[in-house]
């Protein structure tokens, strides 16, 4: 591998940098990153080609997250602008390989953080996802391990490796490295400036296209493009496409139960569904849920069109259930919906959509339930809950067990739902009484 001009390894000039400004066209459109720190605090910076002024003093705070005497990388995958589905896909998938091998061999010393790339505005199609790479002892090993990594991402647009310095009076710049042909070329440096805060998150545009699909369509729009290295999902889509677009729920009445795990959803659905001599479907239904494992491994936007399409198999079989008996269903819509919002939106709880936004309505071709409920309980008394399981953790309890914060962000976002809301239930007591509380708010919201 060669290099058209040796990287860097001590700190820059002012003056030398000032007027290199190489490529300050591949800064255009202007960009913005937005840095998930330990904390789940959120860090926004900008890169500017210009050379600083007089007023420009360096910023204390990205110095420490950037700067010396760590050595810091960013990598970024790119989305072409107003790319469609399969564009995305794509990026998703070079994204989610990346992810894993950075979590192994040279990797395994450094910091990984959660980084995104994204235009002011808040414009739909331009947040690229991304990583910070922190290496704590600045090492040429894994420096030479990002470019091998840099070089074998064959996929167009290809990556860019970003390399923070800083010069002597403080002042943070990021080299810009691409792959050409073999040979790292610098393709741009700029300084590195603090930006403000979005009033919206900036993938928040985005979720409609991404995790929260609208509609039936647009979800399956994303398998679609998986068909040639999932086999799975063509049968996925031969299942949706034998149910009707538009279903009508029967004359008994409909009841989604959700909740986090361990919060005895299981055991009340069943329960409750036996009381009532109700009709008892799962989401994901059965003739899916042998694939969840297959996707549950894919990308988000993968993952979630696969589980919001087995919500529209699922609205089937209510449609054919409910003209016969009253139906329970675990886990619905909401469920899927939360968890997207969740892992997708950075940061902590002030960072979610905010209530009334247009991703916590229910989808308008999805047949809707007559009542929502959402068990809950305390952390404790889930982690006590899970601990007596003895069986092994799913990815999303072991999530939910380690992170508080993604813990209250699934809560929250549970609660902002909105036509149908979630009414909630302390499942805390003991069976019978949940039980019982579960059968009152039914015969008081569903007149059964």
């Amino acid at each position: 591998m060669a290099f058209a001009r040796p990287l860097l390894r001590g700190r820059l000039s002012g003056p030398r940098v000032g007027r290199r400004g190489v490529c300050a066209g591949a800064m255009a459109p202007p960009r913005r990153f937005v840095l998930e720190l330990p904390d789940c605090s959120l860090a926004h910076f900008a890169l500017r080609a210009d050379a600083p002024g007089p007023a420009d003093a360096p910023d204390p705070r990205l110095a420490a997250l950037l700067g010396p005497p760590e050595r810091s990388y960013s990598l970024c995958v790119p989305v072409t602008p107003g790319a469609g589905c399969g564009a995305r896909v794509r990026a998703a998938r070079l994204h989610h390989r990346l992810l894993h091998q950075l979590r192994r061999g040279p990797f395994q010393r450094c910091q990984l953080l959660r980084l995104l790339c994204y235009c002011p505005g808040g414009q739909a199609g331009s947040p690229q996802h991304g990583f910070l790479l922190r290496d704590p002892q600045d090492d040429a090993d894994t420096r030479r391990a990002l470019l091998e990594l840099l070089d074998a991402c064959q996929e167009a647009p290809r990556p860019h490796l970003g390399e923070f310095e800083a010069d002597p009076p403080g002042q943070l710049w990021q080299r810009l490295w691409e792959m050409r042909d073999g040979r790292c070329l610098q393709v741009g440096c700029a300084r590195v400036v603090p930006a403000p805060e979005p009033l919206l998150h900036p993938v928040v545009p985005d979720l409609a296209s991404s995790v929260v699909f609208p509609d039936r369509e647009v979800a399956r729009a994303v398998l679609e493009e998986c068909t040639s290295f999932i086999p799975e999902a063509r049968a996925v889509l031969e299942l949706v496409d034998q149910c009707p677009k538009q279903v009508q729920k029967g004359k008994f009445q409909v009841v989604a139960i959700e909740g986090l795990d361990a919060t005895g959803k299981t055991t009340v659905t069943q329960s409750v569904a036996d009381s009532l001599k109700a009709a008892l479907l799962r989401s994901p239904p059965s003739c899916i849920g042998q694939w969840r494992n297959v996707f549950d491994d894919e990308p988000a936007i993968i993952r979630r069109a696969f589980y919001s399409l087995g919500n529209y198999i699922v609205a089937s079989e209510i449609a054919k259930e409910s003209a016969k008996s009253p139906v329970i269903v675990d886990r619905y819509w909401h469920s899927t919906a939360t968890y997207a919002i969740a892992t997708e939106v950075s940061g902590g709880l002030q960072h979610l959509p905010p209530a009334h936004h247009p991703v916590y309505q229910w989808p308008e071709d999805l047949l809707k339930p007559d009542l929502v409920l959402l068990l809950t309980v305390s952390p404790e008394e889930r982690l006590q809950r899970l601990q007596g399981r003895g069986v092994e953790k799913t990815r999303e309890e072991a999530e939910l067990e380690a992170n508080s914060v993604f813990r209250q962000k699934v809560e929250m976002s549970y609660q902002r739902m909105e036509n149908p809301c979630c009414h909630v239930v302390d499942a805390s007591p003991s069976r019978e009484k949940v039980l019982q509380m579960v059968l009152s708010l039914i015969e008081n919201r569903c007149n059964l």
